[in-house]
């Protein structure tokens, strides 16, 4: 079953003004490499995060599916599914990768929809495990974002989040980069993506290179990474990830606790690059 609600916002407006990075399109490419491994690899990492062998009789929302790679592997744990997301090829993707590698698809919906649509989300209810990784910095109001996941969320429920780790002036650094990458002129977009991806692989490269190992990092990015990404599609999307915003683990922990949440897990970046993953448990009552 899949559904577009006409209230949905037009992400290709946005995209075409140069407000909103393109991550379906990037998705809809990065699905072409979805195999068997790369599956594998999702669902160890949703088991070895949440804490179970399987989701069988559980439901799981998964708030901005992306490529749709972590609805399946919710999806072959044994949950009930619903994948929503803002961007049109996204959703695509979803769908694709339920056609190609789902069964019993009367388990596993999907449909367009916003995390910043209150209404839609009164419609969806609350659900046993809410998931989002890696997108509700990408809404372009994360506060209210992270409260529409937090009211989906049913008693005794988990919360899976990651988001963007606050790096002080590094990170406001990244902002404008990815501002003059999806808003500039080609030519301003192509100098932007290189001189960061410089940034992003130079150093590593090297160290491969000086420890007689030429490019094994970028080689084994997706067999040794926990998620079975790829770092080419990584490294556009972390270029062109705009809107961007960030939070420190202390505050977002500190917001979700007089809520009515316990953290039951953190994997950190430390002071670096990338998201914090957090694991919370909505108290009863």
């Amino acid at each position: 079953m899949t559904q577009v609600p006409t209230a949905a916002p037009d992400a290709a407006a946005e995209i075409a003004s140069g407000k909103r990075f393109a991550f379906g399109a990037n998705w809809q490419a990065y699905r072409r490499q979805i195999d068997e491994r790369r599956i594998a690899q999702a669902v160890a990492s949703l088991q070895d995060m949440l804490g179970a062998t399987s989701l069988t009789g559980r439901s799981f929302l998964d708030i901005g599916s992306g490529s749709g790679l972590f609805s399946l592997a919710a999806h072959r744990l044994g949950a009930r599914v619903h994948s929503f997301d803002f961007d049109p090829d996204s959703v695509a993707s979803t769908i694709a990768v339920r056609a190609a590698f789902g069964s019993g698809t009367s388990t596993w919906t999907i449909e367009r929809g916003s995390v910043l649509d209150a209404d839609y989300l009164r419609r969806l209810g609350t659900w046993d495990i809410v998931y989002s990784w890696g997108v509700l910095h990408h809404t372009g109001s994360m506060w209210e974002a992270i409260r529409g996941a937090v009211d989906c969320v049913a008693s005794e429920g988990k919360l899976f989040l990651a988001l963007y780790n606050d790096q002080g002036l590094t990170s406001r650094l990244w902002w404008w980069t990815k501002r003059m990458y999806c808003g500039g002129p080609r030519p301003l977009r192509d100098m932007v993506f290189w001189l960061a991806f410089a940034r992003l692989w130079g150093p590593t490269t090297v160290r491969d290179l000086l420890r007689g190992r030429p490019f094994a990092t970028w080689r084994e990015y997706a067999t040794r990474g926990p998620r079975g990404m790829d770092p080419w599609r990584d490294a556009v999307d972390w270029v062109g990830g705009f809107p961007f915003e960030v939070t420190s683990r202390e505050r977002l922990i500190a917001s979700l606790e007089p809520l009515g949440f316990k953290l039951d897990r953190v994997v950190s970046v430390g002071d670096g690059l990338g998201c914090n993953e957090f694991v919370f448990t909505k108290r009863p009552g």
